[in-house]
């Protein structure tokens, strides 16, 4: 072997070790993918040993170069594992073309737990979202709930937006939703009066002043919610729902009312 190593002008070491990641046994070849060297870890997919269990340990490698995940995912035995398939997934070096063909063979809150794992790319992460966010038309709604509770921002503020009574509460208390979903929630046509009160009187938003204005200015919001908020709502912040064409007639006379009682007459 060292000789032929010399007349190719190959490294006689690295020649060995090529030449072991080849032939090595089942147990050796555990010792084989900690190679550091790239062609060592191309020639041990070659190896007849080679078992899902190898390559699973390959894949906690975090320094593998994308040509070998290319080659790696072209296995046969990786085209029938979910074990492998979930391994590339959560692997950051995984070239966004395997992922593209991995992320719809997977579980519903497997792509979730994609999301949330330390050392993700924004690119995976944003491509596993989009998979979920497609699924969700076709899901069914006890998966729904769990998901609202589960799911990043972007995956929650879109389960907001049905208006599903059942939805809400679990949306509202994911910590990762962001206002800027209820703002967008309330300016849209599924914004019923029940959910609206759901916002209204949730611990973590009620207390909100820009939400609190987002409520008031909705023409489906309860008159309950005009004689709780507008008591602690600015004068200005009262002339400008005055103002507005969105609210109702008697949604309108609260505010007056309001105005009224601070002495501030009507222009």
């Amino acid at each position: 072997m060292d000789e032929a190593a010399k007349r190719s002008g190959l490294d006689p070491a690295l020649a060995r070790r090529l030449q072991g990641a080849l032939t090595a046994g089942g147990e050796e070849l555990f010792q084989v993918i900690t190679d550091p060297a790239p062609e060592v870890l191309r020639a041990a997919l070659r190896n007849r040993s080679l078992t899902e269990d190898h390559l699973l340990a390959l894949l906690k490698r975090r320094d593998l170069p994308e040509d070998l995940l290319k080659a790696l995912y072209g296995l046969k035995i990786s085209d029938s594992s979910r074990r492998i398939k979930l391994a590339l997934a959560r692997n950051p070096a995984t070239p966004s073309q395997v992922m593209q063909a991995i992320l719809p063979q997977l579980y519903l809150f497997e792509l979730v737990g994609l999301c949330f794992l330390p050392g993700v790319t924004p690119d995976q992460k944003v491509a596993a979202e989009r998979v979920i966010l497609q699924r969700l038309p076709t899901t069914p709604l006890g998966t729904k709930i769990t998901l609202a509770r589960r799911a990043t921002s972007v995956v929650t503020g879109e389960l907001l937006k049905e208006g599903n009574s059942a939805l809400m509460e679990a949306c509202l208390s994911n910590p990762r939703l962001k206002e800027v979903s209820l703002f967008q929630f309330l300016n849209g046509a599924n914004a019923t009066p029940d959910a609206i009160s759901s916002i209204a009187r949730h611990p973590r938003w009620k207390s909100r002043p820009n939400l609190q204005m987002a409520i008031l200015k909705n023409r489906k919001t309860p008159a309950i919610w005009f004689t709780l908020f507008l008591p602690g709502t600015r004068t200005p912040d009262l002339n400008n729902l005055l103002a507005s064409r969105r609210l109702t007639p008697p949604q309108k006379k609260l505010v007056e009312e309001e105005l009224g009682k601070r002495g501030v007459r009507r222009k």
